[in-house]
């Protein structure tokens, strides 16, 4: 069944004249084994208003080498989780309008953060962490590497705790080179 945007959720009116890109969650070049998950990367549900500096810049980047790690032989499977960070204390934007014509307001995230975690043919893990704000960002990848304990607190859950084969709390508190 499709997508059909209801007064629960926002339309991609919202977007329009708001200055920011609708940013994937999950990227569509990451998914494109089958149509069906490629298709649903397009849902409103996997985007989140991004600064179109940052969406077509250094994020795009980091989704790209990403593609590059996974695609190297001697990785076995990538997992990455993405999340949208908004900080206490700061004032979140909105776009869109509480009205028939967009359905619902949609909140501007601060940052996101992007976990990345590998496990090659042996079965060894490796664990990256970024954080990036939410604007024209012009480091290079690596100056956005964090503790991964850190990014957890940040956004209230705890990632790859139920991931069998290693302990990974030394890698979590490590803040390691990129790869």
């Amino acid at each position: 069944m499709p997508f059909a945007p209801t007064p629960a959720f926002p339309s991609a009116s919202a977007y329009i004249g708001s200055g920011f890109d609708r940013g994937h969650l999950v990227a569509s070049a990451n998914q494109d084994l089958q149509n069906i998950q490629n298709s649903e990367t397009f849902l409103l549900s996997n985007m989140s208003p991004q600064h179109p500096d940052f969406n077509r810049g250094i994020w795009r980047e980091l989704e790209m080498e990403i593609r590059k790690l996974d695609a190297r032989s001697s990785i076995y499977e990538t997992y990455v989780l993405t999340c949208p960070v908004f900080y206490f204390g700061e004032k979140v934007k909105m776009i869109g309008k509480e009205q028939a014509d967009f359905g619902i307001s949609v909140p501007v995230p601060h940052a996101f953060i992007k976990s990345v975690l590998t496990e090659n043919k042996r079965g060894k893990f490796r664990l990256w962490t970024f954080e990036m704000e939410n604007k024209k960002l012009t480091g290079e990848l690596g100056d956005y590497l964090v503790n991964t304990y850190d990014a957890e607190q940040i956004v209230g859950g705890r990632f790859w705790d139920r991931i069998a084969g290693g302990d990974l709390h030394a890698k979590k508190k490590a803040v390691p080179k990129m790869w």
